[in-house]
Parts: C-alpha cells; sequence; structure tokens
C-alpha cells in the first residue's frame, strides 16, 4: 500500500479509501491510485479486511443433491442475489444427509470463512429428532419442513398442486391420476398431498398414484403403465421431466395428448414449452425464493449485529412463493 501511494503521490489512508470503496476521494485522485494499484499489480487483501471487519462477505450454502432441477435452479438464484449484496458464495454438497454430515458441513464451512448459511434440504432431515442445525450460526433453509424451528423459504407447493387438479377437474375429467416424485421429497409429498385432498373435496375417489425419481427415465417407465389404465384421461406429473417422459411412453402406446390424455406438470422449465405439445406446468419462482433466502439470512444477520436477536436470530417459521398455472397445449376437455 505504501509503494502505491508513493507512485499515486498520496497517502496511504486514501489509498485505503479507495480500495475499500469509500467516499470522499475524488474521481482524479480514485483513476490515479487505481492506475497505480496495476502498475505495481496490487490486490487488496480480502482476507485481513474481513479480520478487521469481523465479516467475510461470504455466504455459505449447503446442499444435499445437485441432480435435480430445483436445487440447481435455487442454488443459481442464491448466487445471484448473493452478488447483487456484494457477497460471494461458498457451496458445500453433502453426500449423505446425517446428523455427522451436516455437523461436518458446518465446521468446513466454519474453516472456510463464511458469515452465513442457507440450507437447501429437499428431503426428510431436519423433522427427525437425531438431526439439528448447531446453534450460534444464522440459518435459513430453503425446500424443507422444518416449521418453526428454523427460517424456512419454499415453494407453495400444495398451492400450486391444487390449481393442476383443479384445472383439469374443471376441463371435466372425472379423475386425475398422479405421477408422484420421489418419498423422501418434501415437495413430491407435499404435492402428492394436495393431488389427494382436492380430489376428495371434489367428492372424486383418488386412484392409485404413480411413482418416479424426478428423472425423465422413471416418468417414461411410469407413462407405460398409465398408457394401459382405460380410464387414465389426465395426469398430474409432480415435475417437467418426468412428464417429459411420460408424453414419450402415452405417445408410443397410441394414446394421444391432449385427446386421450391431458397432462399437467410442475416446474415450468425452459424447455417446457417446446415439449410436443407444449405442456400445461405450474411455474415456480426459484428466483424469488432465493432472493428471499438471501434476503433473510442478512437480515438475521443485521439482527445479531444489533443485538436485537437471540443466538438463532430473526423470526422462524415458513415463507412460502406462490406458484402459477401456466396453461399450453398438452390439456383439453375431456371427449364425451
Amino acid at each position: 500500500m505504501a509503494d502505491v501511494a508513493r507512485l499515486a503521490g498520496v497517502s496511504s489512508q486514501t489509498v485505503s479509501r479507495v480500495s475499500n470503496g469509500f467516499a470522499g476521494v475524488t474521481e482524479d485522485t480514485r483513476r490515479q491510485v487505481l492506475a497505480a494499484m496495476r502498475e505495481l499489480g496490487y490486490r487488496p487483501n480480502s482476507a485481513a479486511r474481513a479480520l478487521r471487519r469481523g465479516e467475510f462477505r461470504t455466504l455459505g450454502v449447503i446442499t444435499f443433491s445437485l441432480s435435480t432441477l430445483g436445487n440447481i435452479r435455487t442454488l443459481e438464484a442464491i448466487a445471484t442475489s448473493a452478488a447483487g449484496h456484494g457477497y460471494a458464495v461458498t457451496l458445500l454438497p453433502v453426500a449423505v444427509p446425517t446428523q455427522d454430515e451436516v455437523n461436518g458441513a458446518f465446521s468446513r464451512l466454519g474453516e472456510l470463512a463464511v458469515d452465513a448459511v442457507i440450507v437447501i434440504m429437499e428431503i426428510h432431515l431436519l423433522d427427525a429428532a437425531t438431526v439439528s442445525l448447531p446453534p450460534g450460526v444464522q440459518v435459513v433453509v430453503a425446500d424443507s419442513d422444518a416449521g418453526d424451528r428454523y427460517t424456512v423459504v419454499d415453494t407453495d407447493q400444495a398451492g400450486g398442486a391444487r390449481d393442476a387438479v383443479r384445472h383439469l377437474l374443471g376441463l371435466g375429467h372425472e379423475t386425475v391420476w398422479h405421477l408422484a416424485g420421489p418419498e423422501d421429497s418434501f415437495a413430491a409429498q407435499r404435492r402428492a398431498n394436495a393431488w389427494r385432498t382436492t380430489l376428495t373435496e371434489a367428492g372424486r375417489t383418488p386412484p392409485p398414484p404413480v411413482r418416479g425419481d424426478w428423472s425423465a427415465q422413471s416418468g417414461y417407465r411410469a407413462g407405460l403403465l398409465l398408457a394401459d389404465e382405460p380410464g387414465c384421461t389426465a395426469v398430474f406429473a409432480a415435475n417437467d421431466q418426468m412428464a417429459l417422459g411420460l408424453l414419450r411412453a402415452l405417445h408410443e402406446r397410441g394414446r394421444r395428448v391432449p385427446d386421450d390424455v391431458s397432462v399437467v406438470g410442475f416446474d415450468d422449465i425452459p424447455e417446457s414449452a417446446s415439449f410436443l405439445p407444449p405442456l400445461t406446468t405450474v411455474h415456480q419462482d426459484f428466483a424469488e425464493v432465493g432472493r428471499l433466502c438471501v434476503e433473510g439470512v442478512l437480515s438475521k444477520m443485521r439482527e445479531e449485529s444489533a443485538g436485537a436477536a437471540g443466538p438463532t436470530g430473526g423470526a422462524h417459521g415458513t415463507t412460502l412463493v406462490p406458484t402459477r398455472l401456466v396453461i399450453r397445449q398438452s390439456t383439453t376437455r375431456r371427449r364425451p
């Protein structure tokens, strides 16, 4: 810093103000200092600044799967929102969702110097008696059933499923079959429960669900079974990728979509409008989920810094992000 100051003809304090982005420096002086930094190859030491300020401007993200679209889109949204607030993201995938792995992940993130943690937890874990997040760490959880134990941000899974089923019933279908996601998924469970409840409330008997694993391949296998059900005229698939496999199976078995079978998906992935036929689906606002996760954890950090919150900081409970039904050409009125 002293070398930069000498070359730029300014004080070390001025160099410090420029490198930290503080006001009170004229534009000409700022350009002088930046030119001297470039000439000397000087870069401010972010680790030293973090120790001095007591913050690292980095958020840790723990996730148990990078194979599902929802987790990838949520992670992307978190990283984008964090960058907008001047924070970097450190990702720590956890292969096996156990208490030991969760504790180990928090320990590793502590060594990597993060200010707070966002956990993307799709599977049943936080509701297990053996698993809890370490105290004294500011945490927001995405896609979980943690309830009042933690601050949770999630898509309104049940509301989206209700809209899908009501849409199909409104088209005159006697009932709606369900291509469900994996049993250990919170999202799949909520969507399946809402499907069943909506049919029951409408006075319809829910048919047995057919289960997949979120992949198009599992949707194809399930579709071969559903294609052989003569009473199946409408299917709500728990995600768009399984719906894609379902469309292929129905086509191979000579069941036309939507003339013979109407199909609704969930997620509204960018490719869903290019399916054949274009897929009616439930849109999830992943960007909003990511934004709320980041703003939630930053709010908890501010409250802790101001002494306004307890050891876990901020309000607990769940914030639901609304969904919306996107109607395309894969659904139509039931044929008489």
